[in-house]
């Protein structure tokens, strides 16, 4: 959606090159003041000097977290290449998780359309996410799959008359956790990114996780809302400032803890 919320646009695919070694474990925001029981977490946080209008956070991340945050950023960078066996192959998967009754009749398909996608060949809209958008659907499908239908399906409450597409929905979710996560950076220069970046730490699936969590609330506030299809735009706005709430609890170590999590099934 364009901030004009006026219609679905392309958005613009965040990459960069970086070049660091080691092994994980297992746009910019608003900076939001930490607290103190935050900075005990995991990553030591330094202020910069200068005047006060200038001050902004600076993080120090250990070898883990720097690895972590590499591999993900690695991630952001692959566009969806439409001529890849590999992408055409999770493209077919995400079919099958999505509609496993209904067979394919190719990867330029009108069947698309029953998805949410803008047209016949999902590659136009996947443009605007990479890779890592069809990976996220293809996440939530196998992972959490009853939830996943009943988005897919609109199951659950009372729906607009103009309902938001589901798969194209899907890739500005993911733009807007890349950008809300500061995922640009080379390290944190916010407190947002840098609560995900322990989070990810921990758990090398955090983003994608942390991506269905953001679909299920989406479509909770969409709801909540009484929303249209003209009103995308503001209701993805009110679910990064619900997800933005939510990670910076002092009480969350873990996705788990997210009082959102339990919206999954």
């Amino acid at each position: 959606m364009d901030d004009r919320g006026g219609s679905f646009v392309a958005v613009r695919r965040i990459s960069q090159g970086l070049e660091r070694g080691g092994d994980c474990h297992s746009t910019s925001a608003e900076v939001v003041a930490g607290s103190a029981a935050w900075l005990g977490k995991g990553l030591s946080c330094v202020c910069a000097q200068g005047r006060e209008s200038d001050a902004r956070p600076s993080f120090d991340l250990t070898p883990i977290q720097e690895e972590c945050l590499f591999k993900l950023q690695k991630r952001v960078e692959v566009p969806y290449d439409s001529s890849n066996p590999d992408h055409q192959e999770a493209l077919r998967a995400l079919w099958d998780a999505s509609f496993p009754e209904e067979e394919l009749h190719g990867l330029i398909s009108e069947q698309w359309k029953e998805m949410g996608w803008q047209g016949k060949d999902p590659s136009t809209d996947f443009r605007g996410g990479g890779l890592i958008s069809l990976e996220n659907l293809l996440f939530f499908g196998r992972t959490y799959p009853k939830t996943f239908q009943d988005l897919l399906q609109k199951r659950e409450g009372d729906r607009a008359l103009w309902e938001y597409p589901f798969a194209v929905a899907g890739v500005n979710i993911t733009f807007m956790l890349i950008q809300m996560l500061d995922l640009e950076a080379v390290k944190p220069r916010t407190m947002m990114g840098a609560v995900f970046l322990k989070l990810l730490s921990e758990n090398e699936l955090a983003f994608d996780i942390l991506y269905c969590i953001a679909f299920k609330l989406m479509d909770q506030q969409w709801l909540a809302m009484h929303a249209s299809y003209m009103d995308f735009n503001t209701v993805m706005k009110s679910t990064r400032r619900q997800l933005e709430r939510e990670l910076l609890l002092d009480d969350v170590s873990r996705l788990e803890d997210l009082p959102s999590y339990s919206l999954l099934r």
